[in-house]
């Protein structure tokens, strides 16, 4: 009985040091959980993510730590972790491959949210669609295009696909082609687009509007005609509208023809 006691006692000896560790770890861990997850969600509310991504990131993060200190505390005070954890990869293995497809768009939603490559209301162009962002949600981005349909997009796609952000673009570049006729004076073609597109309303001094002539068509010397607004001012495609109607009524008072195209046919009349 004498030497199970003092058995007994040589072992809580050594337990109680492994004891106290697991809980001094498990304590730092319950600390840090709860730190992360204020900065998380201070991060998350100055960049006015939705609410309901916002906590739920903040739990994940939080009971993750969580658990990652109760796992090493408890490795720490002699339990062995390393079967649990093993038939814990095991069974996330195969819930992951099962849900690959619904866990990859969730983690490139969350990613989106945080990296903010675009924000709600933007006008975006990405796999192919156009149009304005309505809302990002866990599985996919919702986009209004330009035709009222609305499209969802699956996160991961928008994720690893090329997108363009036209909403942080001040500035854009506009291109039109216009054809003059043959007698044209292409001098005066030149002066009057130019000063034409300098009057419309966002129209930028810098980069300076320009256009050059570089095809003899078939009924008309055609020219493109750059020019650059500032899409604070003015919508992209109203600005391009505008400037093709400006154009054709300056040139209409100006006498400059933009041409139809033109056939001659010529009749061999039979003698006989």
């Amino acid at each position: 009985m004498e030497l199970w006691l003092q058995e007994t006692l040589a072992q809580a000896v050594t337990y109680i040091p492994k004891l106290i560790a697991a809980l001094v770890i498990f304590v730092v861990s319950l600390y840090l959980a709860g730190l992360l997850a204020k900065v998380l969600h201070n991060i998350l509310r100055r960049r006015e993510v939705d609410p309901e991504v916002s906590l739920l990131l903040v739990r994940l993060t939080r009971w993750g730590l969580i658990i990652v200190g109760a796992l090493v505390a408890l490795q720490q005070a002699g339990f062995k972790v390393t079967a649990f954890l093993a038939g814990l990869g095991i069974l996330g293995f195969t819930v992951g491959f099962a849900l690959q497809d619904v866990s990859r768009n969730l983690v490139s939603g969350v990613l989106l949210l945080l990296q903010q490559p675009f924000d709600i209301g933007d006008l975006i162009e990405v796999q192919g669609y156009l149009g304005q962002v309505e809302d990002v949600t866990l599985r996919a981005t919702e986009l209004r295009t330009l035709d009222g349909r609305l499209v969802l997009i699956p996160n991961a796609d928008v994720f690893t696909s090329s997108l363009v952000n036209y909403s942080r673009t001040p500035r854009r570049r506009i291109e039109i082609d216009v054809g003059v006729a043959y007698d044209s004076d292409l001098t005066k073609v030149h002066e009057v687009a130019l000063d034409t597109v300098r009057l419309l309303p966002g129209t930028l001094e810098e980069p300076a509007p320009w256009l050059w002539f570089h095809t003899f068509n078939e009924s008309s010397i055609d020219f493109t005609l750059y020019f650059w607004v500032d899409t604070r001012e003015t919508d992209i495609f109203q600005a391009k509208s505008t400037a093709l109607q400006a154009i054709k009524e300056a040139f209409d008072r100006e006498g400059i023809e933009i041409p139809y195209p033109i056939r001659t046919v010529y009749l061999e009349q039979s003698q006989g």
